[in-house]
């Protein structure tokens, strides 16, 4: 393997210890994790900080993993400083387009909803202060203003749950780098098409070329299958991995079609 570089292992040091820091202060994880921009809890530094959060020991692991394998090969080609523009670029990709998705999702389910005229001043207080001990299902839970709105609107079941969809969407956070490491993947299959890959789990090689598309291909049917529109949930962000994914291809093409060589960059 090749050895860990510069820039990679200021970057694996800096997520390790916002992994410590967040068990340590509890309170900053929500304010460092990525909410939806209309959300009460959106705060216009998350799309970066939620770069280095992580939600578990297996989480932190496969992302910093992946991070120093292929991370380290395109640092030595490219130079520390075009790696780190390219790796946090890919991130804010991948915030973008888990926050368009997300648009998509809630202002769908919301459109559902507009038959009831809801007030927006309620609407706003069902969205961001919306249940209590995490089960919206259980009234013996809702806070009380909440538990007042509901039935001066007479929601049916059906309405309820989309609320209750509308309301998680609204208040869910993510996190992680996988949005950036998504955009390595990318990057590396770009240039080393022919180089094989392998899952820990199924250790058959693959190469590059079609080892990534398909995780790719996964990732999109796994986000189709995986939101309150088309059913299910996976607690994975799938769009931000393609965001990056996206924002990663973008830039090789553009880079190679117009010969952005590392001598335009300063190591």
């Amino acid at each position: 393997m090749m050895r860990m570089t510069d820039m990679v292992k200021h970057l694996l040091i800096i997520n390790i210890i916002f992994f410590i820091g967040s068990y340590a202060v509890p309170q900053a994880k929500e304010l460092l994790t990525m909410y939806y921009f209309e959300s009460d809890k959106f705060r216009f530094w998350q799309p970066i900080s939620s770069m280095f959060m992580h939600g578990g020991v297996g989480h932190i692991f496969f992302n910093m993993f992946a991070l120093v394998t292929f991370g380290s090969t395109l640092e030595q080609f490219w130079g520390s400083k075009k790696f780190l523009f390219f790796y946090i670029s890919c991130g804010l990709g991948a915030a973008l387009l888990h926050n368009l998705f997300t648009y998509y999702e809630l202002h769908t389910i919301l459109a559902d909803l507009s038959s009831m005229n809801i007030s927006s001043a309620d609407l706003h207080e069902m969205l961001n202060k919306n249940m209590s001990d995490g089960n919206y299902y259980k009234s013996e839970l809702l806070i009380p203003q909440i538990q007042d709105l509901l039935e001066k609107y007479h929601f049916n079941n059906e309405q309820f749950e989309s609320l209750f969809n509308a309301a998680c969407i609204n208040q869910s956070g993510s996190l992680g780098a996988s949005g950036a490491i998504y955009g390595l993947l990318v990057a590396f299959a770009f240039m080393f098409p022919n180089a094989e890959l392998m899952l820990l789990f199924l250790p058959v090689p693959v190469k590059a070329k079609y080892f990534v598309p398909a995780l790719l291909l996964i990732d999109l049917y796994l986000g189709l299958n995986g939101n309150p529109l088309f059913g299910g949930s996976t607690g994975i962000a799938h769009f931000a991995h393609l965001g990056g994914a996206l924002f990663g291809f973008i830039m090789m093409w553009y880079w190679k079609k117009n010969q952005f060589h590392n001598n335009r960059w300063d190591r």
